[in-house]
């Protein structure tokens, strides 16, 4: 019998607190084939790892360490943004990657991450057949946006909207006990450069048993100044005080981002942050109100001390799945979530096509977003609510959650060329 093909697995873009959950399910899940599969591979640093040949063995880790990295938040194994482009435009870096994968007997190529990730996945299954070398390639989905196609949510999502829904409830008590001698206006931004998937979690703060004044600005929606103004005075006057949540992506009606600081990062989009201190400036210039406002930034995809059951099982799931998938003798696929029902809330696992994935960017649809355009409507409340569901607390020590370090121990290389990205 011939050797069972190695597996290469990266991880890549922004990470979240439950990525390494889906790492453990595809490694815990290949050391239950290893007829099929042998080694399992990290790269370093995501595709950079595959690129530079520093690759991670998998197998120097204990089973205790790898259930480990259920709880542990961010990327076990490093992270990157690095868009491969068109095999047209760099050929060699293709071809670097086919001679590592050979090097090491590499079959499966798993990628965890975003849209751009399964752009990429994509190339790397056609660039394996085109030159005739077999390699099965599956994206595993990854963003805090929830703005991947093709999947009823991503993993990654839910545990962000539970931050930020906790968050701005709990910012929200701390306002409303000062409003009347001191701050009237919280305002919070959080992360959604053109999806407000983020910032409509903010609106599940309030309920009906927990009745809280909020506002929140949506990219999908163009940013009106005197229309946020009055509605701001409105709430003011009516509850003494107000939560702002807004989204990094907010758009003026010229398109222009609020937030815009001219920067572009390592994929060519728009380096966003600034949102927050914009809409304070324009609360204290119109209206004279006392404000704070706070960046979530990282905070917001890092808590895995508050992560959602529903998205921790959800992680874990499609890596699990993308293995099997593999083993099934699927390519260029993705396991994606497919919602059942919501009441009782139900899901499984389905599969998407690439093409269906890459490079299409889901917003928030319309119906889900209130007529005035500062809330949100009951559908979404429905769709939100389950993933945020549950808790799955870490193992605490000493009063702080205890997180796996893995010993990442490099792979002996076997190309004698270097290669620099």
């Amino acid at each position: 019998m011939s050797k069972p093909k190695n597996a290469f697995y990266a991880q890549s873009g922004g990470v979240t607190a439950v990525l390494n959950a889906s790492a453990g399910g595809v490694i815990e899940t290949a050391r239950q084939h290893t007829d099929r599969i042998g080694k399992l591979y990290a790269g370093r640093n995501g595709i950079i790892g595959a690129l530079t040949e520093d690759l991670i063995d998998t197998s120097r880790e204990s089973a205790a360490a790898i259930r480990k990295l259920r709880d542990t938040p961010a990327g076990a194994f490093g992270s990157c943004r690095y868009k491969l482009k068109s095999l047209a435009e760099n050929r060699a870096e293709y071809q670097r990657l086919i001679d590592v994968f050979a090097a090491h007997n590499i079959g499966y190529f798993f990628y965890n991450g975003g849209g751009d990730s399964a752009d990429t996945c994509r190339k790397v299954s056609q660039l394996a057949r085109g030159m005739n070398y077999p390699m099965q390639a599956i994206h595993i989905p990854k963003t805090v946006d929830n703005d991947l196609a093709a999947t009823d949510n991503c993993p990654g999502f839910g545990s962000v909207a539970k931050y930020i829904a906790i968050s701005t409830r709990e910012a929200s008590f701390d306002v409303a006990a000062m409003a009347s001698t001191s701050t009237k206006v919280f305002v919070l931004e959080v992360m959604g450069r053109h999806a407000g998937w983020i910032a409509a979690s903010g609106a599940m703060a309030a309920d009906e048993r927990t009745q809280i004044p909020i506002i929140v600005l949506f990219p999908e929606i163009a940013f009106q100044r005197d229309k946020f103004i009055a509605e701001v005075r409105r709430k003011v006057q009516q509850h003494g005080y107000v939560s702002i949540v807004v989204s990094e992506g907010v758009r003026d009606q010229r398109g222009q981002f609020l937030s815009e600081q001219g920067l572009v990062d390592a994929f060519g989009h728009a380096q966003l942050g600034g949102a927050a201190p914009v809409i304070a400036r324009m609360v204290k210039q119109d209206l004279n109100y006392k404000y704070h406002w706070a960046v979530a930034d990282y905070l917001q995809r890092a808590a895995r001390h508050i992560a959602s059951k529903t998205d921790v099982e959800q992680a874990y799931a499609v890596g699990k799945a993308a293995v099997k998938m593999a083993l099934a003798g699927d390519n260029a696929v993705m396991p994606a979530i497919v919602r059942v029902s919501n009441a009782p809330y139900r899901w499984k696992i389905g599969a998407a096509k690439l093409s269906r994935v890459a490079n299409v960017e889901k917003k928030l649809p319309r119906n889900f977003i209130s007529k005035d355009g500062f809330s949100i409507t009951q559908r979404c409340r429905d769709y939100l609510a389950p993933l945020m569901r549950g808790e799955a607390y870490p193992r605490y020590r000493n009063g702080l959650p205890e997180y796996v370090k893995l010993k990442n121990v490099a792979v002996k290389k076997k190309l004698k060329e270097n290669f620099t990205p």
